[in-house]
């Protein structure tokens, strides 16, 4: 018998028992340590930094959340430029669709981090965190000091952005759903 049918069994065992005392089965007794734990520190912290969370007004975008939007626009606009003007990769031209899917998520990307959409900015959170890895990954293979400098001068940047926009994100909320 596996984990979940014994849990299964279990409950349906216990239920009638929690029926009869006037609680469900998932709430723990009343003399219970659940019931007495107090919170942990870090609980109290927690809800100590959602407090004082403002969330956006209307139109409000936070600064970080702004710096996103404009990264990712310049970053699409160079690749299409780029293209443009035959930039070669290993020799060769590249297809438009290997550049085409990363214009468009940039692109989305961008527009929706300037309107202050939740999944935008998780999205540029994303691609953040896959930039710093493969990029401190590069750091492994430096060859040289101008490496070590080129995946510093990219890393600390997206780091940095990466950081604030974890605030940026508790601000904007994600979004409710709504029951179907």
């Amino acid at each position: 018998m596996g984990r979940r049918a014994r849990r299964r069994e279990h409950a349906a065992q216990t239920a009638p028992r929690a029926a009869k005392s006037g609680r469900t089965p998932s709430q723990p007794p009343a003399g219970s340590a659940r019931a007495a734990r107090k919170p942990s520190r870090s609980e109290i912290k927690d809800a100590e930094a959602r407090a004082k969370l403002v969330p956006l007004r209307e139109g409000e975008r936070p600064r970080a959340v702004t710096v996103a939007a404009i990264v990712a626009a310049l970053l699409a606009i160079y690749e299409v430029v780029a293209y443009l003007a035959g930039q070669k990769i290993n020799g060769k031209k590249p297809p438009v669709t290997q550049i085409a899917p990363f214009v468009i998520v940039l692109g989305a990307a961008a527009w929706g981090a300037w309107r202050a959409r939740y999944w935008a900015v998780l999205g540029i959170q994303a691609l953040l965190a896959i930039t710093i890895v493969f990029f401190s990954l590069a750091l492994l293979r430096a060859s040289s000091w101008t490496d070590v400098l080129i995946v510093i001068a990219v890393v600390a940047p997206a780091g940095t952005l990466f950081y604030f926009l974890v605030k940026s994100l508790a601000r904007i909320q994600m979004p409710e759903r709504r029951p179907r």
